[in-house]
C-alpha cells in the first residue's frame, strides 16, 4: 500500500530572475505562465478525488517548478490560504515547496509558518564555490548554511537537493557536497544528474564544446557513493533522478542533448547498490542464493537484466540465483551460500 503521496502544484519559473545555465523551467515542466487559485484548486480536488480513501497515510500539497518564496508574498500567501485550507480540513496531511537558499528569511518564514509551511526544500546544487559560479546560481555556499539554519529554528523539515555533473564539478566536489550537505542535518535529500536542455547556457556550451558532461557510468558511480553517504548519515534520499516529464520521455534530441538524461536512473542505482551487495556475498564461495522482496527482486537482476549478465560474464564457474520471497520486506535482500554441486 503506497504510504506517502504528492499533490504536485508546479508554479513556473515566476519567483526566479536568475538564469542558472542548466536550467530551462518550461522544457521541464512543459508549463508556462500564472497559476491561478482555481488551477490550484482544481490540481488539488484532481488528486484528491483518487487519493482519499486510498489508504495513503500522508498526503502532502508541493509548491514545485519554481523558486517558491522568491515570487511577491502576496501571492504566496494566496496559494499557501488554500493549501492551509486542505490542511485544516485534514485532507491533506502537510504543505511542501522548492525554493533558493537566498530566498528565505525571517519575514517569509514568518509568513511560511502562518499558513503552517511544513517541508522546505533548498535548491542547493553543490556546496563548490566554483561550480556555483560557472553555473550562474547567484547563491553562495554560506547562504545555505544561513538558510538552513533557520529554516530548522522554525521547526519546518529541510530538505537539500544537490546535482551532479554541472561545470566545474567533479567527484571530490560532489562528495565534499555531501558532507556539508550531512553538517547541516536535512531529513530529506534528492540527487538529480545534469541533464543537458534544449534551450540552455548548457546547451550553447556542450554545443561548442567547452563544456562535457559526465559519462553515464561516471555518473552513476558518483550518485551511488553520495547515496551511501547520505543515507548513511540518517538523511532519507527521495529522489534520484529527474522526474520523468512527457517532453524528456519523448526522446526528442531537440529537447535532451548529449544522452544525458536516463528516465530509470534510480533503477540504475538500486542495481548499482544491489550488485554490490551480492558481489560481497559471493566472494568466498562457489555458489548463491539471493532471496528478495518484491521490490528487491528487480534491484537485485539489475535494470533489463544487466546484474545478471554481470555475474554470468564475470563468474561464469560460480552459481547464483535469485528467488521472490514473500515472507521478505519488500525492500529486503537475503543470502543464502549454497553448498557446491
Amino acid at each position: 500500500m503506497k504510504r506517502h503521496a504528492i499533490i504536485p502544484i508546479f508554479i513556473p519559473h515566476l519567483g526566479c530572475p536568475h538564469s542558472c545555465v542548466f536550467c530551462n523551467q518550461r522544457a521541464i515542466t512543459a508549463k508556462s505562465g500564472a497559476v491561478s487559485e482555481e488551477d490550484v484548486r482544481r490540481t488539488a480536488e484532481q488528486y484528491l478525488s483518487t487519493l482519499e480513501g486510498s489508504g495513503v497515510e500522508e498526503i502532502e500539497l508541493s509548491f514545485f517548478g519554481g523558486s517558491f518564496t522568491g515570487i511577491p508574498i502576496e501571492d504566496q500567501s494566496r496559494y499557501l490560504a488554500i493549501a492551509k485550507e486542505y490542511k485544516d480540513a485534514g485532507r491533506i496531511s502537510k504543505i511542501h515547496m522548492s525554493t533558493r537558499p537566498d530566498y528565505i528569511d525571517r519575514r517569509i518564514l514568518d509568513n511560511l509558518a502562518f499558513y503552517g509551511a511544513d517541508v522546505i526544500e533548498l535548491g542547493v546544487q553543490s556546496f563548490d564555490p566554483k561550480v556555483l559560479e560557472l553555473s550562474e546560481r547567484g547563491h553562495s555556499p554560506e547562504q545555505v548554511f544561513a538558510a538552513s539554519a533557520l529554516i530548522k529554528e522554525y521547526g519546518m523539515t529541510l530538505g537539500i537537493q544537490l546535482m551532479i555533473g554541472l561545470p566545474g564539478d567533479s567527484y571530490e566536489a560532489c562528495m565534499d557536497s555531501v558532507r556539508k550537505t550531512v553538517s547541516v542535518a536535512p531529513a530529506i535529500a534528492r540527487i538529480y544528474p545534469t541533464v543537458i536542455i534544449s534551450g540552455t547556457k548548457l546547451a550553447g556550451m556542450y554545443l561548442d564544446g567547452s563544456y562535457v558532461p559526465f559519462t553515464q557510468d561516471e555518473t552513476l558511480r558518483i550518485a551511488k557513493d553520495m547515496y551511501l553517504g547520505l543515507t548513511g548519515a540518517g538523511i532519507n534520499v527521495i529522489r534520484v533522478g529527474l522526474k520523468a516529464s512527457a517532453l524528456i520521455n519523448d526522446g526528442d534530441d531537440s529537447v535532451v542533448l548529449g544522452g544525458t538524461y536516463h528516465p530509470a536512473f534510480r533503477q540504475l542505482l538500486d542495481g548499482a547498490l544491489a550488485r554490490d551487495r551480492i558481489e560481497e556475498a559471493l566472494a568466498g564461495c562457489e555458489a548463491l542464493t539471493v532471496r528478495a522482496g518484491s521490490k528487491a527482486l528487480s534491484a537485485a537482476v539489475g535494470h533489463k537484466g544487466a546484474n545478471r549478465e554481470y555475474f554470468a560474464a564475470k563468474y561464469p564457474q560460480k552459481r547464483l540465483r535469485f528467488v521472490s520471497d514473500s515472507s521478505l520486506d519488500e525492500h529486503e535482500l537475503r543470502f543464502k551460500k549454497d553448498a557446491p554441486r
